[in-house]
């Protein structure tokens, strides 16, 4: 049994998701070390070109060892980083994995989270023969919860006080809970992910 992604490079009308390479460490150290990509997620603060370095070049390509996978979101005209799709918690027993997404600072409000992950989703279930995709946002990131909306996942419930957010300085993080979603192939069809805002992950 399959225990790993392949390398692979996802199109849409666009985007193009593909490994991250070492021209794309200005970019993505810049855009991690934005206020509400620290917010949202787990990255560390006062994050540096090192760290960047460090991930795509060691990484993120070890997340596949692990049956996760790591794609740079890049527009297609510009070439420009828009963010990161990461596929993480992978059971290839269910064909279940959960997704994660970083839109950068300037791309934020054009519709390229649900683009990227639509793209990523259609791959995995028509690709790969996936079943289900899931997505966790805080509760507090309604962005994102719009994001999940759009492309057709349906929520299943709250894993209370689950996450730790990162927007309470000075007096420091706070605990969240999280909103599951899922996707199914059949979720997919018929969403519309136009006019979206961007989450902040």
């Amino acid at each position: 049994m399959t225990s790993s992604f392949p390398e692979i490079s996802i199109s849409t009308d666009r985007l193009v998701l593909r490994a991250f390479e070492p021209q794309d460490v200005p970019a993505l150290s810049e855009m991690m070390a934005d206020e509400l990509v620290r917010t949202w997620t787990t990255v560390p603060h006062g994050y540096r070109p090192s760290d960047a370095a460090s991930w795509v070049s060691l990484l993120a390509p070890a997340q596949r060892t692990g049956g996760g996978l790591v794609l740079a979101v890049h527009e297609f005209l510009t070439q420009r980083l828009v963010g990161s799709v990461r596929l993480r918690a992978t059971d290839w027993r269910l064909r279940s994995t959960e997704a994660e997404v970083i839109t950068a600072p300037w791309a934020r409000g054009e519709g390229y989270a649900g683009e990227a992950l639509r793209g990523v989703a259609r791959w995995l279930f028509e690709d790969q023969r996936f079943e289900r995709l899931e997505l966790r946002t805080a509760a507090g990131n309604s962005a994102a919860q719009q994001v999940a909306q759009k492309i057709g996942c349906i929520s299943e419930g709250v894993l209370r006080s689950a996450w730790i957010v990162r927007d309470g300085e000075p007096a420091g993080p706070a605990r969240s809970d999280l909103i599951l979603w899922s996707l199914l192939p059949e979720d997919l069809e018929g969403a519309d992910p136009s006019d979206e805002p961007d989450p902040h992950w």
